[in-house]
């Protein structure tokens, strides 16, 4: 789309937007955390939304007001939506698309089982189901919000009409697909939704372009009254919009990811080389961050990064480039240094403790991040079968995750404390792998009495190394 359509239609749609509008119909397939967050926000911002699932249970426990896993401020938004009746879930297909006016792909795209590329039988099938029961009449966008593959949103318009065709001669029906990736963090989803840095839309409809600058708009211009929970940062203006064709919005999406992943890579890498010359990566992060080309974002070494987006998307797009016969080198030197980084860790405890076999060592925090339950791609269970394959006693503790790591992972070597004084009692020393705020606010002193021998690993770079250093711990942080 040329720069001037898209301003034409950017500013058609939004001036079509009057006072008095009623919202639109919006159904989100798939609940779960990108899915759940879509409707929760849109309902909020005055849409009626329905929310499809095929997990009864699932459905059940959200219609209650229940979400089953880890988002701040995410309950409490989904609340105020069935309050309201601007937000419901079901289970029927039929109902939750005969109103629809938006339809977002929201279902899970997992790692291949083989490593190699995107699982996409969620999304095809999810694609033959919408196309089974589209009815005709108004025009429905199908939206591709989940994270797929370069080309997906013909892949995804072909298996609608494999649908249709199951139908037989129903009428027509209009539809068309479009892509509108999402840019959320675990832990902060809910005021991504809302004060986002960019809204990408990927289109080549004018008509689609329109519903979706139409749902957009107050995202877009700010003009919502924020949750009292979660208020409008300073400073905060308008939201630009990015439309583009589909295959470039798909591309962003990994592009941004990959991006990220390497710049965390770039400064982990610097900060072993810090370790090497006594230089301090905290402060080379500074440095070279206030040079506004650079940013100071993501410039946080540690033991590098996890969770499900960076992994995968970093290795969809290397695969994707080598089905056109091209080495994405630099993406698979980010993926290979981050695989490494975790067990940086290990390395500073047989530096300090000499060996960890029979050695009592206290993990805290399991969740790939703080304000998250996620472990996928969580640095922590690697970290700690590594310690349990060298003999060591392990210990683990995390104030959300550790029940769904007991459900998910019932064979990690390490029992579980309570707290992190539990935690730290007899222990040789601590590790740092996700820092919560209740570990760098923890009482350090009583810790330091509790433990056998005072010795902190900080995976994070998240403690005050002189701090701890005057209550007689060694502490090692990563490159500091």
């Amino acid at each position: 789309m040329s720069k001037n359509n898209e301003l034409y239609v950017q500013k058609n749609a939004l001036c079509a937007l009057k006072a008095g509008d009623d919202g639109v119909k919006v159904t989100v397939i798939g609940t779960g955390w990108v899915g759940l967050t879509t409707a929760a926000v849109f309902a909020f911002l005055g849409n009626d939304v329905i929310g499809y699932d095929v997990n009864e249970k699932l459905i059940e426990e959200l219609r209650a007001g229940r979400v089953p896993f880890f988002e701040p401020h995410l309950e409490e938004l989904t609340r105020e939506g069935l309050a309201n009746r601007r937000l419901s879930f079901t289970t029927d297909i039929g109902a939750a698309l005969s109103t629809a006016e938006i339809i977002f792909l929201a279902v899970g795209t997992p790692p291949a089982p083989d490593g190699r590329g995107v699982e996409m039988s969620f999304v095809s099938r999810a694609a033959t189901v919408i196309g089974e029961n589209l009815r005709p009449g108004k025009l429905r966008v199908v939206v591709n919000k989940s994270t797929v593959p370069v080309g997906s949103n013909g892949w995804v318009d072909s298996f609608i009409r494999q649908g249709l065709a199951q139908q037989g001669d129903a009428g027509p029906v209009d539809f068309v697909v479009a892509s509108n990736p999402e840019f959320l963090r675990e832990g902060s989803a809910i005021a991504d939704t809302l004060y986002p840095d960019r809204v990408v839309i990927g289109a080549t409809d004018a008509r689609a372009i329109e519903a979706l600058t139409r749902l957009y708009h107050p995202i877009l211009t700010q003009d919502f009254t924020p949750p009292s929970f979660l208020p409008r940062p300073a400073g905060r203006g308008k939201v630009p919009l990015v439309v583009v064709d589909p295959v470039t919005a798909e591309l962003i999406k990994y592009a941004a990811n990959a991006f990220l992943a390497t710049k965390i890579s770039f400064i982990n890498e610097i900060a072993n080389l810090c370790d090497f010359v006594g230089a301090n990566v905290k402060d080379v992060a500074r440095g070279i961050g206030l040079d506004h080309r650079i940013g100071e974002a993501f410039l946080n070494a540690g033991i590098g990064w996890g969770g499900s987006c960076f992994p995968k998307d970093v290795i969809a797009l290397i695969r994707e480039a080598e089905a056109y016969g091209y080495e994405a080198k630099l993406l698979k030197a980010a993926y290979e240094v981050n695989a490494a980084q975790r067990f940086v860790v290990i390395r500073k405890l047989q530096e300090v403790l000499k060996t960890v076999r029979g050695k009592t060592i206290g993990i805290l925090g399991l969740a790939f991040k703080p304000n998250t339950d996620d472990l996928r791609g969580a640095p922590a269970l690697d970290i700690i079968r590594k310690l349990g394959e060298l003999g060591a006693i392990v210990r683990a503790y995390d104030p959300v995750a550790m029940h769904r790591c007991r459900a998910e992972v019932p064979d990690l070597p390490a029992s579980y404390a309570n707290d992190i004084y539990n935690l730290a009692t007899g222990a040789d020393a601590l590790v740092l792998v996700t820092e919560w705020e209740e570990f760098t606010q923890a009482n350090w002193a009583d810790i330091a009495r509790l433990m056998r021998t005072p010795v902190v690993i900080d995976g994070r770079n998240a403690l005050n190394k002189k701090y701890l250093e005057g209550l007689g711990f060694v502490y090692r942080g990563v490159g500091v």
